[in-house]
């Protein structure tokens, strides 16, 4: 076996066809080291084509690619990607008008975005799964997409974003297909759910960093909550819009006048964007009225509140507003009150990790500056890297602003912030 050349690169994200192209060089260069002349003699092939395919500049046929396949052994990897790039190329012919022509195209770029990661780690079966059921099955009846909200919400608290956004981003295809055929009896019950699904889809992209694509769905999620007409749901959206704001996606003070526009909606303050209120202030550093939000939201909450139909926000939320407003305050005793309250509640593995992490906010703001950053790192360091999502680095985050200035050139301090600054393994897609 002779040693091969290293090829140009090629651009996985040019094209569909450069995908599958890179894919291919992919195979036959990083994992099987072997020639072009190699691999296309054991594939009954033309070298010459063989090149054009990997450089994406013509597109082979099937067969030749199960061929490929065969020969180096890739487990019908690049069989399974040829499939979804063909899909990817027939929706282009999907569109009907100027503004399903932009859907698509925003759809296609994501699911070769998702198709980009998968094929060179775990494969592609997921992508082509997730185009067969986005766009080759029959309609759902909306009781049927009723639980389908509360699987994913809790996929999201027990797996890796990344995991969750191919699944999830099946549903959403779908019901959007389904919504632009729907009779008027069907079609505001599909708004509710499209606002619901476009809710989780923001909340997965904040958590893997993507904070365009997520503001991309907000934005769809409070068009479909308007357009069904549900106040209540209306009020939910934007109140997870505003609150996952906090994560690195907005200033505060942008997430503040979020909230005071769901409360003009709402006629006044409502537990979930109290919630969402208390800790913003607490990042402004005004944390008397981040105090005296959190005695209102206890208030409030001791009238009776309950969650949304969806499972979004739930009650307990309130001890986890409490833990990071306490903890940014250095009032130890009501952090760790509050924090323990979440932790006996929780399933969510991000809350549990970022009320540890406002554990380590209140050691550094009474002045533990070295001993709070380890805490802070341990917490991070011991999560796997795909369960390291963005709101956990940026609660990190969180605690390293908390470090007075006079005490940042610490040693402790430098390390903490090298953890920051390499995303901390961060989960991505």
């Amino acid at each position: 076996m002779s040693v091969p050349r290293s090829s140009e690169p090629v651009d996985p994200a040019a094209s569909p066809w450069h995908l599958l192209g890179s894919a291919v060089r992919h195979w036959r260069e990083e994992v099987r080291h072997l020639s072009q002349r190699e691999v296309a003699k054991a594939a009954y092939l033309d070298d010459g084509d063989l090149s054009k395919w990997e450089r994406g500049l013509a597109r082979p046929h099937a067969d030749v690619v199960a061929r490929l396949d065969s020969a180096l052994g890739a487990g019908q990897h690049l069989v399974a990607l040829h499939a979804t790039v063909a899909e990817l190329e027939r929706l282009r012919t999907v569109a009907t008008g100027p503004r399903a022509e932009e859907e698509i195209a925003t759809e296609r770029r994501h699911l070769l975005q998702l198709a980009i990661a998968g094929t060179l780690g775990a494969g592609s079966e997921p992508v082509r799964r997730l185009l067969g059921d986005a766009f080759g099955q029959e309609f759902r009846s909306v009781e049927d997409w009723e639980p389908v909200c509360a699987d994913h919400l809790y996929a999201l608290r027990t797996r890796p974003p990344a995991q969750v956004a191919s699944d999830l981003l099946v549903d959403l295809l779908a019901v959007r297909r389904q919504s632009q055929t729907a009779p008027p009896t069907q079609a505001v019950e599909l708004q509710r759910i499209t606002a619901a699904l476009a809710s989780v889809e923001g909340n997965v992209l904040t958590r893997l960093g993507e904070h365009a694509a997520a503001l991309r769905w907000w934005r769809t999620a409070r068009q479909a909550a308007d357009a069904s007409g549900d106040l209540g749901l209306r009020l939910m959206v934007r109140a997870e819009e505003a609150g996952h704001g906090l994560y690195g996606q907005r200033d505060p003070e942008a997430v503040l006048r979020l909230v005071e526009s769901a409360e003009r909606i709402a006629g006044g303050p409502t537990a979930d964007l109290l919630t969402t209120r208390s800790k913003a202030l607490s990042m402004l550093g005004r944390h008397d009225e981040a105090r005296g939000t959190v005695r209102a939201l206890v208030a409030l909450a001791a009238g009776g509140v309950k969650g949304d139909t969806f499972g979004f926000w739930k009650p307990d939320q309130i001890h986890f507003a409490e833990s990071w407003v306490y903890a940014g305050a250095g009032d130890e005793a009501a952090a760790d009150r509050a924090r323990q309250q979440v932790l006996a509640a929780t399933r969510d593995y991000q809350y549990d990790a970022n009320v540890r992490l406002h554990e380590a906010l209140c050691t550094v703001s009474k002045g533990g500056v070295d001993t709070g950053l380890r805490q802070a790192a341990t917490v991070i360091t011991t999560l796997p890297a795909a369960y390291r999502s963005h709101h956990i680095v940026q609660t990190g985050r969180l605690v390293l602003r908390a470090v007075p200035a006079d005490q940042r050139g610490r040693r402790a301090v430098g390390e903490f912030r090298e953890l920051l600054g390499t995303g901390a393994g961060a989960a991505t897609a």
